[in-house]
């Protein structure tokens, strides 16, 4: 079976590289084929590699509270450009200040991502996660 593409990058003007190769050395050991875009990375760049690669979900990164900003209008640009359906997942520190956890998914939901997850979330949860929603394995961890 060819493994599944995922593109990942830190959105905007963030320069936060740590948890991106986290997440890079994670996706990668789960058996994923990862296009790492690495930092401040536009939407637009996002796009242009996951047509480019033929990728099956974009996993964007934010940890200086700018995501939701950044990641607005996101989900139409992917439609726009021939990525209608494409996995969207967005996560870390994405908005500012102390909000409540289940407003900000709503908000990010309703701009069209598919999954987001919350600051410090355990890549293994993001892999449980993509395992499910890619290849329709359910593995047993605590979402």
């Amino acid at each position: 079976m060819e493994k599944k593409k995922l593109i990942i990058g830190v959105i905007g003007a963030d320069v936060h590289a740590v948890g991106n190769k986290i997440l890079y050395h994670a996706f990668t050991e789960a058996g994923f084929d990862v296009i790492n875009l690495g930092v401040m990375v536009p939407q637009e760049e996002y796009i242009a590699a996951a047509i480019e690669s033929n990728a099956d979900a974009i996993i964007v990164s934010s940890l200086y509270g700018q995501g939701e900003l950044d990641c607005r209008g996101m989900r139409q640009k992917c439609d726009e450009a021939g990525l209608e359906g494409i996995l969207l997942y967005v996560g870390g520190n994405i908005v500012i200040g102390k909000q409540n956890f289940t407003d900000v998914e709503k908000r990010f939901k309703a701009m069209g991502f598919d999954r987001v997850f919350g600051p410090g979330t355990p890549p293994e949860v993001t892999i449980a996660a993509l395992r499910e929603d890619l290849l329709g394995i359910t593995d047993q961890v605590v979402k």
